[in-house]
């Protein structure tokens, strides 16, 4: 029987991996537009701007101090990558554009800052004939602006050219944290190596010395400065990413909004240190500390309001045979996710731990989909999409589901078995209790469906099933 869907498109309509592609043949697009020339030409420019930046920072801090920078400023970029690498491991997106998005922030966004920078201070000094008030309004007022701006464009092109990567608030926390990452590392080789310059000309050394108080306060207390400013930027283009309905036509004011944010936070942060001597301080328990504990609790809580989404959305490809019961249940726990991840390095290796996690991956993009088209927000490649994510998910099948069961089977909370989907009397699905997917989606208390019937958990052999993929009707009234 046919099973009408609440969003464009029926995944039981989607053909197996091995039928047709749809529509026509793509054109040649001319040489300028094909996706190699563009890549090339991306990375040359910010390879090139990377190469400047770092030119101009030597000639600043001399050659020895610029390596003592270097090495300085490295420390705190892998923990801060991971972190937001952590933050999106449900779906983790390309590594790509966290690569671009690093680039970006740490040469092309600080070439233009210390540009735009340097020109707005010398012009305010010549226009006010006053170098220690232009020094000050340029750190409060000038740099701020300048430089939550360029790296709120790295941002904006992912959202604009890398839309299909960028669906979620997660999203714009990643690739904004990221790009501030790859900021801040440029700004500490600046700052730590004029420190140590000073040092060589003071005969500072040791505790006491400039370098020191220098790593102390920018790599130790505050490496999340940069990204905490910069996050709020992301976080507007990621409610853009989400607006629906009333909120569609004026979603463009969620990133200035986030924008003007992270420009005050900056600014506020500058200001500290103009504050006297306790000043810097008092912002940063006042107001740094409480952001930073705000923000991670919404990016964290984001991330289980995701991993809810997969386990509510990804019923309806169990229904039409795609995946099989304890899927939805394991894929939306992370816990279970590591335990698959674990049965799969065991018994296959790391190959076979790859395809667990590219599994998940795309199952989590799937729910996504699905729950994005269900509110409306599908765009005009919903069916192409849907369809290349279930290819992938087919090609993996032979990997995943024995992991997946497997970890569905061992963190299921245990439940007596005194009810088995209901009145109907059929056995747990995949050796799991009774009540495992109790609240989970279409399949209600005991795991029926009461709007279609009971799922038949034998659809794998089911006569009707086609040899390409799984039969989208392999479900009995």
């Amino acid at each position: 029987m046919a099973i009408s869907r609440p969003y464009p498109t029926q995944p039981g309509a989607v053909r197996g991996p091995a039928g047709p592609a749809d529509g026509p043949a793509p054109r040649h697009a001319p040489w300028w537009q094909r996706p190699r020339v563009r890549h090339g030409a991306l990375t040359a420019l910010l390879a090139l701007s990377g190469l400047v930046i770092l030119g101009l920072v030597r000639e600043q801090t001399g050659t020895e101090g610029f390596l003592v920078g270097l090495g300085l400023a490295a420390l705190p970029v892998p923990l801060l990558v991971a972190a937001f690498r952590w933050l999106d491991r449900a779906a983790p997106g390309p590594w790509r554009n966290l690569v671009f998005s690093f680039a970006w922030g740490a040469g092309a966004a600080a070439l233009m800052a210390i540009v735009a920078n340097s020109f707005a201070t010398r012009w305010i000094a010549a226009e006010t004939a006053d170098p220690s008030r232009a020094d000050t309004l340029g750190a409060t007022v000038i740099a701020p602006v300048v430089e939550e701006s360029v790296k709120a464009a790295a941002v904006l092109l992912v959202f604009l050219f890398r839309r299909r990567d960028f669906t979620t608030l997660l999203d714009g926390v990643v690739t904004a944290g990221v790009t501030a990452t790859g900021f801040a590392f440029t700004e500490n080789i600046l700052y730590l190596g004029t420190a140590f310059g000073t040092d060589r000309l003071t005969g500072g050394s040791g505790v006491s010395s400039v370098t020191a108080a220098t790593f102390f306060v920018r790599v130790v207390m505050s490496p999340f400065a940069h990204p905490l400013f910069t996050v709020l930027t992301g976080i507007g283009f990621g409610a853009a990413a989400l607006a629906t309905g009333r909120w569609r036509p004026v979603r463009f004011l969620f990133p200035l909004g986030g924008l003007l944010l992270a420009m005050g936070m900056h600014a506020l942060w500058n200001v500290s240190s103009t504050l006297g001597e306790y000043g810097f301080f008092a912002v940063y328990a006042a107001f740094m500390v409480p952001s930073f504990g705000l923000l991670t609790w919404l990016v964290v809580w984001t991330r289980q309001r995701g991993l809810r989404t997969v386990r509510e959305e990804l019923p309806a490809y169990v229904r039409a045979g795609w995946l099989t019961p304890a899927q939805p249940y394991a894929l939306g726990s992370m816990r279970a996710r590591r335990v698959a991840l674990r049965y799969a390095r065991g018994h296959g290796g790391r190959t076979a731990a790859r395809a667990v996690a590219q599994y998940g991956a795309y199952a989590t993009s799937l729910a996504f989909l699905r729950h994005r088209g269900r509110r409306g927000r599908a765009g005009t490649d919903f069916t192409a999409r849907e369809h290349e994510l279930l290819r992938e998910l087919w090609r993996r099948r032979d990997t995943a589901r024995p992991a997946l069961e497997h970890a569905a089977r061992v963190t299921a909370p245990p439940v007596p078995p005194r009810w088995v989907y209901g009145a109907y009397g059929l056995p747990g699905a995949y050796g799991l209790p009774a009540g495992a997917y109790e609240g989970y989606g279409a399949y209600g208390r005991y795991g029926v469906d009461p709007g279609h019937g009971v799922l038949d958990p034998g659809y794998a052999a089911h006569p009707g099933r086609p040899a390409s993929g799984p039969d989208p009707y392999a479900y009995r009234p």
